[in-house]
This record gives C-alpha cells, sequence and structure tokens, in this order.
C-alpha cells in the first residue's frame, strides 16, 4: 500500500492545516458537523473534562458482531466519510452557542475547551474500504484524548453502518448475478430520503454494479447513468400523427431520411408476415408504436424500449423489432428492451426467440443478440430463481430490496473501548456475543499457497508480528475448542494509519472506493477471525 507523508499535523495552535482538510475535502453530507452525534457524548464529554480526564488516551475498536442477511461476509465500507469528516471536525460559534444553551449547567471553560477542539491528535487505523471483512475484527482503530474520541463514536458508527450494509448488500447482488450481468441501481425514488439515496448508489457501486439512476450521484462520484423512460411516457402518445418532425439524419451524416415513421411502419408489415413470426405477432398498438418511434427520433443511437405497457409479445416486442429495423436502415443499433412485469424469465426466453428470427430472417448480424434488461422489485431470491428457471436476461435494474436492505434493518457496528492509558478494558457481559476483546490490537490476513485468505488474526501490538512460512496456533477468542496451525504464504496486516494526527506517522492513501475484492467474495467466505496463540 503506497503512504505520503503526513499532512494531518496539528498547527501553531494545536488545529489540524488548512491543508490536510483541503487535500481530504468536506464530508458529502454538509449535516455531518460537529453536532451529528448523541446527547450523551457531550455530558460524557464534561464530565471527562471536569475531572480532569478528558487527556487521557484512549483506544476504541470499531466493529460488528454477526454478518448481515445470514450470510458469511461482510464488505467494508464508509471510511473516506469518516476521514473527511475528522478532517473537518470543529465547532463553529453558532454550535458552541447551541450547546450552551441545551447544557446550562455546564462550566463556561468547557465551552471554551470545545472551541478549541479537533482531531490535530487523534490517529485513526483502519482495514482498506472495500475490504471483505469478518466479525470481531476492527474494522478501525481510534486512538486519542478520550472526551474527543467519544464525541467521534456516534459519527464514525453512522458513517459505517449503512454504508457498510448496502455495500454488502450490492455484493451480494453481484456474486448471484454472476459477473457477466449488468447491474443497475434504481433505488432513488425508494431510498430513504435524499441521503440514503445518494449513500445508496455511491455503495451499490463500490459493491460491483455497473451504473445508477441517480443523476446527482453520477455527477456527484462519476458513477454511469443509465435510464430509458417510463410507463407514462408511452401511454402519453395516442397515435402517429403526434409526431411532428419524422426526418432522421442518417447515423454517417450522409443522407437524411424525410419520414422514419413510415419506414417503421413499413417494417411493422414486413415482420407481421414473416411465417415463423406470425403466430406470436398480431396488430400492434399504434399509440405504443408512435412513442417508441418518438423515442428514437430523440436517441437513435441509444434506444431502449419498456415493453410491458401494454401486451410484450403481441404489441411490444414488434414495435420495438420495426422501430430497431428501421434505425437499421440508417446505420443505428438499438441497445435493447426492458421488461418491469410479468413472467420476467419466460418473456426474456421468447423476446430473445423473436430477435433471432429476425436475425436470421433479415440476415441482420447482431440482431439476436438485442440486450434484455430486467427490472420489477427485484432482489437476490428472485435473480437466484430466475438463474434456476433460465432466463435471457443481460441486466438487472434492482431497486428497493437493494438500497432498504429490505432484508436486515442495520449492520450493528460497535465501538468499544479497549485501553486507556496503556492499560486494557473490557467490556463484560451475560451474553458472550457483547463481551469486548480488550487491549491495542493488530491485525492480519494470512494467505495460502494459491493465494486465497486463510484466516484473520488479532495479536497484542507488543507481540511480534506473524511471518510467511511459519507455524502459528491460532485460536478462537471464546471458543477454546477452536483452533488451528496455520503456515501461511503471505501475511497482511489489515490495520493501515489513514489519519496520523500530529503524529510523524505516513499517512495511507484512501483506495479508489470502486470496489473489486467483493466481486470475488466466493474465494473468502471461509476466512474466519481469530486470534493468535501467544
Amino acid at each position: 500500500m503506497e503512504a505520503t507523508a503526513p499532512t494531518a499535523g496539528a498547527g501553531a495552535n494545536g488545529s489540524v492545516g488548512a491543508a490536510a482538510r483541503a487535500q481530504v475535502g468536506p464530508p458529502t453530507n454538509p449535516m455531518a458537523t460537529a453536532l451529528l452525534t448523541d446527547q450523551y457524548q457531550f455530558s460524557m464529554a464534561y464530565a471527562y473534562w471536569k475531572a480532569g480526564k478528558h487527556a487521557d488516551r484512549a483506544v476504541f475498536d470499531l466493529y460488528f458482531r454477526k454478518n448481515p442477511f445470514g450470510g458469511e461476509f461482510t464488505v467494508f465500507a464508509g471510511l473516506e466519510e469518516c476521514i473527511r469528516f475528522i478532517a473537518n471536525f470543529k465547532f463553529t460559534e453558532d454550535e458552541i452557542s447551541f450547546l450552551k444553551s441545551v447544557m446550562p449547567m455546564c462550566e463556561d471553560a468547557f465551552f471554551d475547551y470545545l472551541r478549541e477542539v479537533d482531531c490535530s491528535d487523534v490517529e485513526v487505523y483502519s482495514i482498506a474500504e472495500g475490504s471483505v471483512v469478518f466479525p470481531k475484527v476492527p474494522l478501525m482503530r481510534v486512538e486519542g484524548p478520550v472526551a474527543v474520541v467519544q464525541l467521534l463514536e456516534t459519527p464514525f458508527v453512522n458513517l459505517i453502518n449503512y454504508a457498510s450494509l448496502v455495500t454488502t448488500n450490492a455484493a451480494r447482488h453481484r456474486h448471484v448475478a454472476g459477473k457477466s450481468k449488468v447491474l443497475m441501481e434504481f433505488g432513488l425514488r425508494r431510498a430513504q430520503g435524499p441521503d440514503g439515496a445518494i449513500s445508496a448508489s455511491k455503495y451499490c457501486f463500490m459493491g460491483g454494479f455497473d451504473a445508477t439512476s441517480n443523476v446527482l450521484a453520477g455527477h456527484l462520484f462519476g458513477i454511469p447513468l443509465r435510464g430509458t423512460h417510463s410507463h407514462a411516457y408511452v401511454s402519453s402518445y395516442m397515435n402517429l400523427s403526434e409526431i411532428p418532425d419524422r426526418t432522421l439524419r442518417n447515423k454517417d451524416g450522409l443522407g437524411i431520411c424525410k419520414d422514419f415513421v413510415t419506414l417503421v411502419q413499413q417494417w411493422l408489415h414486413k415482420i407481421q408476415v414473416v411465417d415463423s413470426l406470425s403466430s406470436v405477432f398480431g396488430d400492434t398498438n399504434q399509440s405504443e408504436l408512435a412513442a417508441f418511434a418518438s423515442y428514437a427520433l430523440a436517441f437513435p443511437s441509444n434506444f431502449l424500449a419498456l415493453v410491458d405497457t401494454y401486451d410484450v409479445m403481441r404489441s411490444g416486442i414488434p414495435n420495438f423489432c420495426a422501430v430497431a429495423l428501421a434505425l437499421h436502415d440508417l446505420g443505428y443499433k438499438a441497445s435493447g428492451i426492458r421488461l418491469d412485469s410479468g413472467d420476467l424469465a419466460y418473456l426474456s426466453i421468447e423476446a430473445r426467440k423473436v430477435f433471432h428470427a429476425i436475425e436470421k430472417e433479415f440476415n441482420i448480424p447482431g440482431f439476436g443478440k438485442m440486450i434484455i434488461t430486467a427490472s420489477n422489485d427485484l432482489n437476490e431470491e428472485t435473480i437466484d430463481a430466475l438463474n434456476k428457471q433460465g432466463h435471457e436476461v443481460d441486466a438487472f435494474g434492482i431497486g428497493t430490496y437493494l438500497v432498504t436492505c429490505y432484508s436486515q434493518a442495520a449492520l450493528g457496528c460497535v465501538f468499544k473501548l479497549v485501553e486507556i492509558n496503556s492499560r486494557p478494558r473490557i467490556k463484560l457481559s451475560e451474553d458472550v456475543a457483547k463481551v469486548s476483546i480488550p487491549c491495542k490490537k493488530r491485525c492480519f490476513r494470512l494467505y495460502g499457497k494459491e493465494g486465497y485468505p486463510l484466516v484473520d488474526i488479532m495479536i497484542r501490538e507488543s507481540e511480534p508480528s506473524p511471518k510467511a512460512g511459519e507455524r502459528i496456533l491460532c485460536r478462537h477468542p471464546f471458543l477454546e475448542s477452536k483452533r488451528a496451525y496455520v503456515v501461511p504464504q503471505h501475511v497482511e496486516e489489515l490495520l493501515q494509519c489513514y489519519w496520523p494526527g500530529s503524529s510523524n506517522k505516513p499517512r495511507a492513501e484512501l483506495p479508489h472506493w470502486r470496489i473489486s475484492e467483493a466481486v470475488a467474495c466466493n474465494s473468502s467466505k471461509n476466512c474466519v477471525p481469530i486470534t493468535s496463540g501467544g
């Protein structure tokens, strides 16, 4: 991993330098300010300050306890937004005034302290964003003055929780769909508000999706945009007479078709009398034909039609084919169709048969490979069912179940104190799953001969690092019977310094958030986090 010289050091007044903020940039969401935390964080900060403990050096681990969706892996996301948050962490006078109004019992000197607070003395160590991760292994280790780090708990958990959950959901959809299918995120209208929609678009792309319908997300993050038209566009037309300008220039620019609509009608008649298609095609809906022709005139190089407004096989498909064939005469190639209702497996197979028949009948190479896109409340289960039935769908548009993470509301990240002033701390519970793992830790991923990860291990900071080729006894942190010897061929340290504060430690570069590891998550799903033997 590349590293750069630290730029997050304290300035003359102890604050994070403007250069660091400029390099990292502001949070994507302007609501991510120093006030974005729970009330009890300020109550604890005051109590720490009142007791003179606010500067005690604390270490917190951010982790989760169980993989989501009943699965065997999670994809870590949200790191970049956390770094943006702490780079810009500073209270404004307006925020200080508000805190005074809601905490009138606090001494004025406490608010003077808050005025000077920033993250110049905080260090953040993290697994790389986009990595496959597992329960109990720290995703992030945050070190710094206990009062300041306590103020970071809620925003960090907030920025990691949904980001990792929806990225994992997207990666699971990619896994079930396969690498060859195009996946498009269509969840804007069903997401939990504007921020939920923007976050979903970004992290679904990270999780392996190819495009989004969300124009703002495309603008902010450079995600490819996809979209055609809705049923409303098709049903808004009554007949072909509503198309005033019927001219269309040839793709090579050397000629002009003066009446594209008539050319479409001619092609519709030709395909309706083809013997192999006569039993499928009948009289089509002319208002739908008008909508398709009009849309093709607007987008001749990118014509993809929604074909299920009326009757897919008797109207939508033949009308689409007529327009596509007319475009072909002028040098254009139609993109394909979208199915938004009905038996998607059956309709995609029948549509493909028609495309192949037309390719053969009219000798048009590639017509049989027309793209077929499916939407209509798809999720992991429906895509898996389509795969088992057999289908001819090339691309899936997925919305509600993807962006809302319908089958699981939250990942359940926690932020636990594991060390203060170099002394380990533990949180005990009758529920073993809620017992924290104390002390400042380093985390490693051990790889086998074929390059696949075998196990994640945690060790104390003072222990020697595991080495390739050495036999290591690995033990489960809570189940004594779970232990194994591992001889790794490659060892990767997981926690890298992404925010060095005022230290002289090199800062790891944030990886580009387009994921590469999660799409191959099948090879990592057996990687189980356990501790090393001492």
